[in-house]
């Protein structure tokens, strides 16, 4: 591996702006110069990659630790590549909405690129232990985003994801040494391809706790229930940019992780605690949802919607077909396009009112039409209406976990999958409430007096949502658009 990865300069660039910021560059251009370049790359990456070929391409990397088989190596697949354009994508609305700042502007926009840095870094690392470190790296400066420029009870939110993202680390790091302990003496390895193919191979013999550690860690880092608290407080508490990244693709990696390494190993472990994993989703769409419906504050209701939203994506993974493995992954992209444009349109709110409770709004879209219009777009998308990304991923994964496993021979007509579906559709329903009450009471009825006269949204916040939509309604018409890098980088057991 003599020439270096395109992705190691993907990777380095937000990092590259950071350092400018922080020796006195200008702190916005040089973002958004960061940000744009960025996505650019990942085109160029894009147009490189060979779809005939398939399989992991433009890798490069050094060995770090080669005794113990760490290396700090990058390379994509489909996968990846599908991963890549969501934190591309993201981050460059998150950089371009951040309002003029009177104070520590170039510390704010400094974390905003590393989190950008972590979530590129961790999606292009071909090593299971820096995949691990990137993630790391970018929840130091969440928290300082929270904690500092957060609003409410900021402090408190800051600490709680702390807390429990720290402890779900931990959980994850014992689950990849207990994984990485299980692989055979001489072949030991942290370089995730030859992970997968000792698992093909069933080279790998780990026992279930070990699954248990990497479901429960990869869970907490993703809002699984009932480890799911952390999360609404601190999208709520949270900058807009901070939610939009943090909620839109630092939540992937956990999915990611499940999707790229434990569905290859431990497919038998995942029947053997398939009816824990199916109660646990469902209590994420069924438990959350109905608590979504109740929340008295913009910002709130799409925290908990995040939350929610998660049950999909682990149903789809349960499934362990490519079907609804593909539909998860299609769906992970969906979401984070869809949560980041609502978060960013959410922040217009905050900054124009002051405020985000129901009560307290109403008629918006009288004196803001443009952003009631944009609103109305990225609520349609969360809800999976047709034409938008979410809608293909929700329905492979319904056909996919519906279509799984085996009917019983005796007592329950149905199997376990497919009676989580049909509580999984109805999740559909409740998603459908909650989003619509928000629009209505945001931007529809009798609309308060000092409300008058509000500005509409900002030429440039517009159009980095605009940018998301595009992408939304890009993939909605046209899931084939990922699909084809997806589908086939999907590794069954």
């Amino acid at each position: 591996m003599t020439t270096i990865s395109p992705l190691f300069y993907l990777t380095l660039l937000p990092i590259a702006g950071a350092l400018l910021i922080m020796f006195g560059a200008p702190a916005r251009l040089t973002a958004r110069l960061a940000s744009v370049c960025g996505l650019a790359m990942l085109l160029f990456v894009v147009f490189r990659y060979d779809l005939v070929a398939g399989g992991y391409q433009l890798v490069s990397g050094f060995d770090v630790l080669p005794e113990i088989g760490l290396s700090l190596s990058f390379g994509a697949d489909g996968l990846s590549l599908a991963m890549l354009f969501l934190a591309t994508v993201v981050s460059v609305a998150a950089v371009w909405v951040i309002p003029p700042m009177k104070e520590r502007e170039h510390l704010f926009y400094v974390c905003v690129l590393l989190i950008s840095a972590g979530v590129i870094g961790a999606f292009s690392s071909m090593d299971l232990l820096f995949f691990y470190a990137f993630h790391e790296i970018a929840l130091i400066p969440t928290f300082l985003l929270i904690g500092i420029w957060g609003s409410g009870d900021r402090q408190t939110a800051a600490w709680k994801a702390t807390i429990y993202l720290g402890l779900g680390s931990f959980v994850l790091l014992l689950g990849i040494m207990g994984l990485y302990l299980s692989e055979p003496m001489g072949g030991r390895t942290f370089d995730i391809p030859s992970i997968q193919e000792m698992a093909k191979a069933g080279a790998i013999d780990a026992p279930d706790w070990v699954y248990l550690l990497l479901l429960f860690g990869f869970g907490t880092l993703v809002s699984l229930f009932p480890f799911h608290s952390w999360a609404p407080q601190a999208y709520a508490s949270a900058p807009p940019s901070a939610s939009m990244l943090h909620a839109g693709v630092l939540k992937k990696f956990g999915l990611y992780g499940l999707i790229r390494v434990v569905v290859p190993v431990f497919p038998e472990a995942i029947q053997t605690y398939l009816n824990l994993l199916l109660v646990l989703l469902a209590c994420n769409i069924l438990y959350v949802g109905l608590v979504t419906i109740t929340q008295k504050r913009l910002d709130w209701t799409l925290g908990y919607s995040s939350v929610m939203h998660m049950g999909y994506i682990f149903l789809g993974i349960a499934g362990l077909n490519e079907l609804s493995l593909s539909g998860a992954a299609l769906l992970m992209v969906a979401h984070g396009l869809s949560i980041a444009a609502l978060f960013a349109l959410c922040g217009v709110v905050r900054e124009r009112t002051g405020t985000l409770e129901y009560e307290e709004l109403g008629g918006l879209g009288k004196s803001m039409p443009k952003l009631g219009l944009l609103f109305g777009f990225a609520a349609m998308a969360s809800v999976g209406l047709p034409g938008f990304a979410n809608f293909p991923g929700e329905l492979l994964v319904f056909f996919g976990a519906f279509g799984a496993g085996e009917l019983p021979v005796g007592g329950c007509p149905i199997n376990p999958y497919q009676m989580t579906t049909v509580i999984a559709v109805w999740g559909v329903v409740i998603s459908a409430v909650y989003m619509l009450r928000a629009y209505r009471k945001v931007f529809f009825g009798t609309m308060p007096e000092r409300w008058k006269g509000l500005a509409d949204i900002q030429p440039v916040t517009r159009y980095a949502t605009v940018l998301l939509i595009i992408a939304m309604m890009i993939i909605g018409f046209y899931p084939q658009f990922l699909l084809r890098f997806i589908t086939p980088s999907i590794l069954l057991p």
